[in-house]
């Protein structure tokens, strides 16, 4: 390949500023998103509301919201032209059955352990998305990255510190906590960092639309939510008091919050992969203790406002110090 034909392949200057750009905006926008979900589910969300009916709700609307973006864009004839049942099983299909199965595990963990441990458990799940980023996609941290993803973490252990330290702990048998809560919690961390790097490998490697797989994954999803509703407490909720039971006009609010959240999630994982993801969640930990101080007057822990330095010290040594691909010299 010519040396000309080489520098027409790479992306100009202005053309990666705007990439960096828009994946800045997608990340501040679902940061602010998870921040404030918490508030306004509780302001909106009444407490007989059937959690299910919530959840299906939220599908249903993340499939609207993303036929709307690609019928906005013009991609959606096109999609739908090269769209094929095999593609779309193992670009959507493989991810959505591996976060069904993640959120069982992580259902089993939290009854058999304190919020304090399984929070603290549940953020390995950034190294393992670090993890199979690198096997699945070759993609190689910098040592200041990992440094950075270390002080990822610690911040996010306080901020798990602060939330679960005025919650009682569980105490039980030690092979049940074992084997139904730490194991559990751990293989859900792992499965969440092989289901976000396969998002990742579909919309980077294999140019699968976000939109499209968040269609792909929230009908594969609700599907499955509907089967669990022939079992579930849940489903014989609905059957006796109707799928709406307890709603308002404003439960419509998070649930559209919550459905917007979920088109940018496949956003940022399609442009910045699932370990920028990971940053996103423990910065949007702290937006929501920020926002209890301006609206419920709760003011932040001193675990939240040491791990707030920590969390921007993380996100600016990430971003710039990337891994340098070493050229061979001839």
């Amino acid at each position: 390949m010519s040396a000309a034909a080489a520098k027409s392949k790479r992306p100009s200057k202005n053309q990666a500023t705007g990439s960096n750009s828009r994946v800045w905006l997608y990340s501040l926008l679902l940061t602010l998103q998870y921040g404030a979900q918490p508030l306004v589910s509780k302001r909106c969300v009444r407490r007989e509301v059937i959690v299910t009916t919530l959840v299906l709700t939220c599908e249903l609307a993340k499939v609207v919201f993303a036929i709307f973006f690609m019928l906005k864009d013009g991609s959606l004839k096109k999609l739908f032209q090269e769209w094929t049942l095999a593609g779309s099983l193992v670009a959507s299909g493989l991810p959505a059955a591996i976060y069904a199965l993640q959120n069982s595990l992580l259902q089993i963990s939290y009854k058999n352990l304190d919020s304090l441990t399984f929070s603290m458990l549940n953020q390995t799940k950034i190294f393992f998305t670090a993890l199979f980023t690198y096997i699945i996609l070759r993609q190689k941290q910098s040592i200041q990255q990992i440094g950075a993803l270390f002080l990822l973490i610690a911040a996010a252990v306080l901020l798990s510190i602060s939330e679960g330290s005025s919650k009682g702990s569980t105490s039980g048998d030690p092979e049940q906590i074992l084997f139904y809560g730490i194991i559990p919690v751990l293989v859900a961390s792992l499965l969440s960092g092989l289901a976000s790097s396969l998002c990742q490998w579909a919309s980077q490697v294999k140019k699968h639309s976000s939109y499209l797989m968040t269609v792909e994954m929230s009908v594969v999803g609700s599907l499955c939510l509907l089967a669990s509703t022939f079992k579930s407490p849940d489903g014989e909720t609905i059957r006796q008091y109707g799928f709406f039971y307890g709603w308002t006009p404003l439960t419509a609010i998070p649930v559209m919050f919550n459905a917007l959240g979920g088109i940018l999630v496949g956003l940022v994982t399609s442009y910045a992969g699932g370990v920028r993801k990971g940053f996103v969640i423990v910065s949007a930990l702290i937006v929501t203790a920020l926002l209890q101080f301006v609206f419920e007057g709760k003011p932040p822990s001193l675990y939240c406002l040491v791990a707030l330095p920590l969390v921007i010290s993380s996100i600016s040594m990430y971003q710039k110090y990337p891994y340098q691909v070493k050229r061979k010299e001839a």
